[in-house]
């Protein structure tokens, strides 16, 4: 489990891409600082597992299923990506329970900077806009957010000056994919409700 709260901006330094899965290789002094082969980092809000750890390097192994369902498949070498280890039970819950399980992805719409924040528009899946709520909260890319609008086709966020200079939200432009993970409640609340 993850709280969205991103640790560090990490790089990509490999991909080598086989079987239609990868190994993917991303530097993060933060996050492998105390990283073993078996533990849980979100990259870019998919948890995945360390294989090897090497100095501020791990690597991970993404199957097509994480390839197909997120934006992990158009990273490069040089890419940034967002990082979080999982939570420990010790530790505070700064922003909400995020699973490192994407549910889909969407693309960044329209971008308006204010003075000191952004607000962004993302276009919201079909399938997934019943489980987004103006004030709730959403994953994008890891990162756990607000949802500040919401129609039947799209929702906004308002991003803050640290989430704009500590994660890649700060530097996506329209068109690009992005990572979505709705907040797992919702999907819970509606199973429950509808088997009744």
């Amino acid at each position: 489990m993850f709280t969205g709260i991103i640790e560090e901006k990490g790089e990509v330094v490999a991909i080598e891409r086989s079987g239609g899965g990868a190994l993917l290789s991303v530097r993060g002094p933060l996050v492998t600082s105390d990283a073993r082969h078996g533990d849980s980092i979100a990259v870019n809000g998919v948890c995945l597992t360390v294989v090897t750890v090497e100095d501020d390097v791990f690597t991970v192994d993404v199957i097509r299923e994480s390839l197909d369902r997120s934006s992990l498949g158009a990273l490069i070498e040089g890419s940034a990506v967002n990082l979080e280890r999982s939570v420990r039970a010790d530790q505070r819950l700064g922003g909400h329970i995020v699973q490192g399980h994407v549910d889909g992805t969407a693309t960044l719409l329209s971008r308006e900077p204010g003075e000191s924040w952004d607000d962004v528009r993302f276009s919201l899946p079909e399938p997934l806009a019943r489980y987004v709520a103006e004030k709730g909260s959403i994953a994008i890319d890891g990162i756990s957010l607000t949802v500040t609008t919401v129609d039947d086709e799209s929702f906004g966020v308002s991003l803050i000056p640290t989430t704009l200079k500590l994660t890649t939200l700060g530097d996506r432009q329209v068109g690009d994919m992005v990572n979505i993970e709705v907040d797992v409640i919702a999907k819970y609340v509606e199973r429950l409700v509808v088997r009744q």
